[in-house]
């Protein structure tokens, strides 16, 4: 058990260590441009699926608060609604998966940051919104294309990480602890039914 132990520590070291960091790190402000970044993938989950669904995104905002918002028309109100947190946790799992399981580290930055700076020009408006996201996917490309891919590999795994970690803990203060605000989970309660608690506790389940 011992050695099974150490085997486990020196082949996930990276993993905890990061895990650690992120942890220590969340109630400070050192994490909030990561922070605000996994609200934008979260965002992007549910402009994605509204298109995919066959709806419009009509625009795409975050904010220096942490918070953002998709409006759109038409899709299928029950995919677009659970995409945000699922698929942040989908996109997480993804980017640290590829991070750790391929050398595409620099192609996977260059896309994300393309997709970003797509995305901004279709649909982002608001001065803030719009300078964020564009220096973010400027500094992606920039690090696929001058950075190693170790670096690369690296900061992939920490987008991924925090994302998988952001979602449980945002799915419990915005539908759990404040089960009051107007969250996906209450937007898809007065459109679908059901209660709040439930689809966030439905949500932090998955």
């Amino acid at each position: 058990m011992r050695r099974t132990l150490s085997e486990f520590l020196k082949g996930h070291w990276q993993l905890l260590l990061l895990v650690t960091l992120i942890l220590l790190l969340w109630p400070t402000r050192a994490l909030i441009p990561l922070k605000i970044l996994i609200v934008l993938l979260h965002e992007l989950s549910h402009a994605l699926v509204t298109l995919l669904t066959g709806g419009e995104v009509i625009s795409l905002d975050i904010n220096a608060s942490e918070g953002g918002q998709v409006i759109s028309r038409g899709g299928n109100r029950f995919l677009t609604l659970s995409a945000g947190y699922v698929g942040s946790l989908a996109i997480g799992l993804a980017l640290f998966f590829l991070a750790v399981r391929t050398r595409l580290d620099r192609s996977l930055m260059a896309v994300l940051g393309a997709t970003i700076l797509v995305t901004t020009a279709l649909y982002v408006r608001e001065w803030f919104a719009l300078a964020f996201c564009i220096v973010t996917g400027a500094l992606m490309i920039a690090a696929a294309k001058f950075l190693s891919r170790e670096v690369n590999d690296l900061v992939l795994r920490l987008i991924g990480l925090t994302s998988m970690i952001y979602v449980p803990m945002d799915i419990f203060s915005d539908t759990i602890a404040r089960s009051h605000l107007r969250s996906d989970a209450r937007m898809l309660a007065e459109e679908i039914g059901g209660l709040t608690l439930f689809w966030g506790m439905l949500w932090l389940g998955i």
